[in-house]
């Protein structure tokens, strides 16, 4: 197992900025999981960070090294789950969560190097290894721990021994027509209403159906800009709204008031997001307008209490904010329990690449459905990736290469590595004025 701390200078030019993320760098930690097997066969997983967070991150995966190393490859392909329950079940390093905050991501990248290496191996993209797996083999790498008051094991086999009718039809609907999604280019926070303008505008041409803004750090300004997007899309296409965990419960119900003749169609992450009853608070106060979140949430106990209690509209699950596709799947069938559309969180470095594999396994095996459902887009970072995302006319088209698109090419591991990486060398050299 090999960690890479590998990071981008987007805050340069203000990509990804928002209300509370003025200047992000774009990072990953990552890891490439090498075997003796003979195949040359590699599992590529990360956590996504923002810039100095990865000295953290980076320190978590290789933390974790012991438990992976050594580990028949085909029994470990065979069982991804066993490594998940190893990971969270180291009780030193549980204490430091439990099962959330940098060692939980790191275990999430961890396990998705693992479904990337199982996916290569059976020759099939992510998204059609789940949606091949049998219900039975599916649940058994569920953790129902602390959430069997809500989703039982029979229950989940239930949704997907349903979501089995009719899986072929939507597969080849899924590879011929892709999967609708939405963007958030045009919408950081850093960017002028003329940038904001012209992007919009593009999008919409580019056939996208819906498109988000940042927003809270200025009302008079979120106003002035909602109004120039509102006007650049016209009133048939959706414009969400994201303030990125900025308000007070009463702050957010307020604010999105004020912009409610901009007619946005959810407002996202509006207060800390483990604040469960405060999302719940939100929602009542604020409908029609939709409550979205789950970018940030912790595990699936949180999600569930969010669907417990009613709290949003619209679940964004996140490839590399829990515990990998083990605890994603858990989210997917309770949100499915519950019937809340799944949007999920993309983005940020490879986030696109491997989130579009879970929305397209739920439709095509599990919920059945597109309807009221986008995956986010943002149109930088692709290129290092070996097989980048493919959007066009507003749609993800279905990755068809074996694993989990995470791979990036080694060219840009060599580039972007810090400190060492010849971009990063050389900025230091400069004086930080490389592009």
């Amino acid at each position: 197992m090999e960690t890479y701390d590998i990071r981008f200078p987007t805050s340069r030019e203000l990509d990804g900025s928002d209300a509370m993320n003025p200047d992000p760098d774009y990072s990953a930690a990552y890891l490439v999981l090498r075997t003796d097997a003979g195949d040359g066969v590699e599992g590529h997983g990360f956590a996504f960070t923002i810039g100095r967070g990865n000295d953290v991150q980076v320190a978590a995966l290789d933390a974790l090294r012991s438990h992976v190393t050594g580990r028949p490859v085909a029994e470990l392909c065979a069982d991804p789950g066993s490594l998940s329950r190893d990971l969270n079940g180291d009780s030193q390093l549980r204490w430091l969560g439990p099962e959330k905050g940098v060692m939980h991501m790191a275990t999430g990248a961890v396990v998705n190097a693992v479904w990337d290496l199982a996916a290569k191996r059976a020759r099939k993209p992510l998204w059609r290894l789940l949606a091949d797996a049998e219900p039975e083999w599916l649940v058994s790498q569920v953790d129902f721990r602390y959430i069997a008051d809500a989703l039982t094991p029979q229950e989940a086999l239930d949704l997907l021994r349903r979501g089995r009718e009719g899986r072929e039809a939507r597969a080849a609907d899924l590879v011929r027509r892709g999967y609708p999604a939405y963007t958030t280019s045009p919408g950081w926070l850093g960017y002028s209403d003329a940038r904001l303008t012209r992007l919009a505008e593009e999008a919409v041409a580019q056939g996208f159906t819906q498109i988000k803004l940042k927003v809270g750090a200025d009302l008079e300004d979120d106003v002035r800009r909602c109004r120039a997007a509102r006007a650049a899309i016209g009133p048939g296409v959706r414009l969400a709204v994201d303030a990125n965990q900025r308000w007070n419960v009463d702050e957010a119900i307020a604010w999105t008031k004020a912009l409610a003749a901009f007619d946005p169609y959810w407002i996202e992450e509006p207060t800390s997001p483990d604040d469960i009853l405060g999302h719940a608070a939100i929602r009542s106060a604020v409908a029609p307008v939709k409550v979205a979140t789950g970018e940030h949430a912790q595990n699936r106990v949180v999600f569930k209490q969010l669907l417990q209690a009613g709290a949003i509209d619209v679940l964004q699950l996140d490839a590399a904010r829990v515990g990998g596709v083990n605890e994603n799947l858990a989210i997917l069938l309770l949100a499915a329990k519950f019937g809340v559309p799944v949007c999920p969180h993309a983005g940020g470095v490879g986030l696109c690449e491997l989130v579009q594999h879970l929305a397209m396994f739920d439709y095509v095996a599990l919920s059945g459905t597109t309807e009221d459902r986008v995956i986010e887009y943002v149109d930088h970072l692709h290129e290092h990736f070996v097989h980048p995302v493919h959007v066009t006319g507003g749609r993800y088209r279905a990755p068809s290469a074996p694993g989990f698109s995470s791979a990036m090419h080694p060219a840009s591991i060599a580039t972007y590595t810090y400190p060492d990486g010849t971009f990063w060398a050389a900025d230091l050299i400069s004086g930080g004025e490389t592009a």
